[in-house]
């Protein structure tokens, strides 16, 4: 099942928009060639970016110096513990391998 748009509710609101003869015939051939109707062509496409959109909103909100100071803590190694040595030196049991 397609998960951007739901087929399960009954499409009850109306979208209207305005498109060049370019633009429309772009999405008509897009269309087609994904075997969906213009409509669930561009409600798929726009729902899909509108999700992308809010997830970086909800995710990924941070001033300039915030996510500089993130990539730095991404890029930096991980301090070797004692636990992770012991972890990774423990060879698998025989029967779990």
């Amino acid at each position: 099942m397609d998960t951007t748009t739901d087929q399960r509710w009954p499409k009850s609101q109306r979208i209207n928009l305005r498109a060049t003869a370019r633009q429309e015939g772009l999405l008509r051939r897009a269309a087609e060639a994904t075997d969906h109707t213009l409509t669930d062509f561009i409600l798929d496409s726009a729902v899909s970016n509108a999700q992308r959109v809010l997830a970086d909103q909800r995710w990924f909100i941070a001033t300039d110096q915030q996510y500089q100071d993130f990539l730095v803590l991404l890029d930096a190694p991980l301090p070797s513990t004692e636990r992770f040595d012991r972890l990774f030196s423990h060879r698998p049991h025989p029967a779990q391998q």
